[in-house]
């Protein structure tokens, strides 16, 4: 499979970010991103594609530009949709689907149909989990940076505590993905972009 250039991954958000703000958000988080996932790449011995690892992590949070709304501010009651529009957007763009999958994927520690169902989440109703290590990886490195406002990493365990809400066994997913990736190391990220960490 061809692979986009980080040019062309660039440029794709740019043609889809609805202003520099949204883009500054938006791309910064897929680099920082993708920066913990090269980390977490460089520490296993798993056998994994590095390249699709760095695309994929780049591409993951593209559906987010959708949710903006004209005031430039983000639809935060239906951010769960950003996976499946960021889906839509690489199809749309001739994207392959093992690339397409990091978008729809990566959300939470994936939801299952069951998830949809119970949640009344308003996406169409299927299993959305991550399956291969490359798409594991990505959505696991997505879990140490959060796009508030303003935008902050976390730590391990401030995650698991956020995703306790959802019930025990995201709490034993994330746990599962913490044991085979270990922890990144966030100290020269931090200092790169300022964000705090909670």
């Amino acid at each position: 499979m061809l692979l986009p250039t980080l040019a062309e991954v660039r440029a794709l958000h740019e043609r889809y970010a609805p202003s520099p703000e949204a883009l500054d958000l938006v791309f910064t988080h897929c680099e920082i991103v993708c920066g913990i996932a090269e980390q977490l790449v460089a520490r296993t011995d798993l056998p994994l594609d590095a390249d699709l690892v760095r695309v994929g992590a780049l591409l993951h949070d593209i559906g987010v530009y959708r949710l903006y709304d004209d005031d430039g501010r983000i639809d935060h009651r239906d951010y769960v949709r950003h996976g499946v529009l960021g889906h839509e957007i690489l199809h749309a763009e001739g994207f392959p689907e093992r690339l397409r999958r990091f978008c729809s994927c990566h959300t939470g520690v994936g939801l299952t149909r069951q998830d949809i169902r119970e949640q009344g989440l308003g996406i169409p109703e299927a299993d959305y989990l991550a399956e291969t290590v490359e798409e594991q990886l990505v959505m696991y490195a997505d879990k140490f940076h959060s796009k508030t406002t303003p935008p902050t990493f976390l730590t391990a365990d401030s995650y698991a505590t956020r995703v306790g809400r959802f019930g025990a066994d995201k709490v034993r997913a994330f746990g599962v993905l913490r044991a085979r990736f270990g922890e990144p190391d966030l100290a020269s990220a931090r200092v790169r972009y300022g964000h705090a960490l909670t």
